[in-house]
């Protein structure tokens, strides 16, 4: 089996690399750099005309969007239960993904670019504040469900690879988390884990590769 994950630095795309990492699978990455509107080159566009990541390429095939990408990695790869065995509970952890994908990420993409919403200036502010007080909302539940848990369910599986992601991103914006304990501590405990670790300095030598070719 060909498996290709597009990537990109910073981005949610760093959730199938962990979970690909986790589940030991044999998979090539495309470094795509955003900043230089490489989602949007032409050849990129024939993959994925929504210009984004991440993007999983099995065998020719193309298949987008972090929830259906997380969905076949855990099916798979059912040796690394990246969703819980039960089907109830399968169910929870795909309400999860897509509280991730739809209910958290929009108001990141707020903070990181309000003009998308709005382009006049003076509408920035009142932009970030509202998507700062619906993010701090999201995470507020999240502190709920990680109360005396070290993860989302009795062992890591794919939410948590993404809600990590969410709550990176939600860091690079210097918000203040500390209130957060729950997430915080998730937070840190993701990053003990052999798979994030190895995102993580593979995310490094992309953005020095990327630097490089400025």
């Amino acid at each position: 089996m060909d498996i290709t994950l597009y990537y990109a630095p910073i981005a949610c795309s760093l959730a199938p690399y962990i979970t690909l990492t986790e589940a030991g699978a044999d998979f090539k990455v495309e470094a795509i750099n955003m900043k230089k509107g490489q989602h949007k080159s032409p050849d990129y566009m024939k993959l994925n005309p929504k210009h984004k990541v991440p993007l999983l390429v099995v065998d020719s095939q193309t298949l987008s969007e972090n929830i259906a990408i997380q969905f076949w990695i855990a099916r798979t790869f059912p040796h690394a239960r990246l969703l819980p065995a039960d089907p109830w509970q399968e169910l929870q952890a795909m309400s999860l993904l897509s509280w991730c994908s739809a209910g958290i990420h929009p108001f990141l993409s707020r903070l990181n670019s309000p003009a998308a919403v709005c382009p006049l200036p003076e509408a920035a502010d009142g932009i970030r504040k509202s998507a700062t007080e619906h993010l701090f909302e999201n995470f507020a539940l999240a502190d709920t469900m990680l109360a005396g848990r070290d993860y989302f369910f009795d062992h890591f599986t794919a939410p948590d690879a993404l809600f990590f992601w969410c709550f990176r991103r939600a860091a690079s914006f210097d918000l203040d988390l500390s209130k957060f304990a729950n997430c915080m501590a998730h937070f840190e405990r993701m990053k003990t884990r052999p798979s994030v670790q190895k995102l993580l300095d593979f995310e490094k030598s992309v953005l020095a590769d990327f630097s490089k070719a400025a």
